[in-house]
């Protein structure tokens, strides 16, 4: 039993309705190979291995009773921000250390009731706050192709398939820096209930995956609208699958001006045009697209995530749940050290700046300005899209950069989110799919789309991988 876990979500729903494995097999060999992974990359907070193999025993009944389902007995992990019933829901933080949940995610549920079978809860950047996974209180995460690096941040221990959130780029990132597909749907378009709080606004659920296939498979099942998500779109939920090989003859390309740069890298510069020669041979057309306001997005989105997160986490108090100090001294006491000994430093950071810039006397100086370059960025997109169908562009500056080369200075690490964070702003899909490697590190493109149009870019991404197998190419010791 060997090798299966090199199949695609597609690949494995197929062998499993034929018979060729069940989903035990299956689950044992996910289960074996995280314990055997586990110690060189730090990919998981916990792993639920009674519970895997007793949803695994009931998907294979499922399917000897006939029932057909893309999901049913898959192997899947969730991001540790989804609560997750009768399992620990830490969000990487000391904080939520020993929480429990005692209800699902709407994600969660929507999975579990298709049939998928959760793995365990992966590791990330605390709360979700960074773009390396390197700020958990579990320790950071490392990446597969060279474990001295970071795989990207805040999903980096979400390996395909897995559950993820994207509030800057913490989808799209990951999946770069470890040649994985990383799909951000449109803001409203999957469940924010159960999910931890960050930045409401900007908070997605997604979803990495081997293809931009199995995302389609994914998203059909996670995405809907949900009554207890006061953010939730109330629109039907298409066959993500239907389209993915449509031709991409008439498809109108923009290249961002403003993401070739010269803060990118010249070499991964070239895996994206080498990339867009490849969707040109498919029948796509290309033009320059600029837009102006674009370069403000990185300080637009740190003050208005941060001001986010001050509100939410502001719950976090030692009273109700989560961390408490030992022997507090009164209640002021009580409050200082339980938020100062369960937040680590970026979180602190964050809530810091979040309380300042929302406070009397700087809040239109700051968090108001904010907001209204926001709603510029997103005019820059909505114009953009009068004239091309997509946008595409890298997704990260760099390949991974070593752990602990950034740490130390905040701004240059804020800066690694510089491709990803205007979609965000904006609410709108995008993904992230492998395009060839620079010293051996895998490199991202990044294409987006209007509000809504996941099929169009799901479309793009597989006929892409259609012509490449950069997606299917594994680390040396992982294949």
């Amino acid at each position: 039993m060997t090798g299966w876990h090199a199949n695609t979500v597609a690949e494995l729903s197929a062998a499993l309705h034929e018979g060729s494995v069940s989903s035990v097999e299956l689950t044992g060999l996910y289960l074996a190979r995280i314990a055997q992974h586990q110690g060189a990359l730090n990919a998981f907070i916990s792993v639920t291995q009674e519970a895997a193999l007793l949803q695994a025993e009931r998907a294979d009944a499922r399917l000897r009773a006939g029932e057909r389902g893309a999901l049913i007995g898959v192997p899947i992990a969730h991001k540790d921000i989804f609560c997750t019933a009768g399992e620990r829901t830490t969000c990487g933080s000391r904080m939520l250390a020993n929480f429990v949940s005692p209800y699902d995610a709407t994600v969660v549920e929507r999975l579990r009731a298709a049939g998928a079978v959760m793995l365990g809860k992966t590791n990330m950047d605390e709360f979700a706050m960074g773009s390396s996974s390197e700020t958990s209180y579990f320790g950071p995460v490392r990446n597969p192709w060279d474990p001295a690096r970071v795989p990207g941040g805040s999903s980096g221990g979400s390996a395909p398939a897995a559950t993820a959130t994207d509030t800057g780029g913490s989808i799209r990132q990951p999946a770069a820096l470890c040649g994985v597909t990383g799909l951000k749907p449109t803001y409203g378009r999957v469940s924010r209930f159960g999910m931890v709080a960050f930045a409401s606004s900007l908070d997605q659920g997604g979803l990495l995956t081997i293809s931009a296939e199995d995302a389609a498979v994914l998203l059909a099942a996670m995405a809907g609208f949900d009554e207890r998500d006061s953010t939730s779109v109330e629109l039907p939920v298409p066959d993500y699958t239907a389209s993915l090989a449509q031709p991409l003859k008439g498809l109108k390309i923009g290249l961002l001006h403003e993401f070739f740069d010269q803060g990118l890298d010249p070499q991964i510069e070239q895996r994206i045009r080498d990339a867009l020669d490849v969707l040109r041979l498919e029948g796509a057309s290309l033009r320059d697209v600029s837009l102006p306001n674009l370069p403000l997005s990185v300080p637009t989105y740190y003050v208005v995530a941060p001001a986010e997160c001050s509100s939410n986490l502001a719950r976090f108090d030692g009273v109700r749940y989560g961390y408490r100090c030992e022997r507090p001294r009164d209640l002021l006491d009580l409050y200082q050290r339980s938020r100062g000994e369960g937040f680590g430093a970026e979180v602190k950071r964050r809530i810091m700046v979040g309380t300042y810039v929302l406070s009397a006397g700087y809040y239109d100086a700051y968090y108001l300005k904010a907001q209204r370059v926001r709603a510029l960025i997103s005019a820059d997109f909505a114009r953009a899209f009068h004239e091309v169908d997509v946008l595409i562009g890298p997704t990260t500056p760099t390949a991974a950069f070593e752990l602990g080369a950034k740490t130390g200075d905040p701004v240059t690490m804020y800066l690694n989110d510089i491709y990803t964070i205007g979609a965000n702003l904006a609410g709108l899909p995008a993904i992230s799919v492998p395009c060839g490697f620079v010293q051996g590190l895998p490199v991202g493109m990044q294409i987006i789309g209007p509000h809504f149009s996941e099929p169009r870019l799901l479309n793009v991404a597989h006929r892409y991988q259609c012509e490449s197998d950069w997606h299917r190419r594994a680390p040396p010791g992982f294949t």
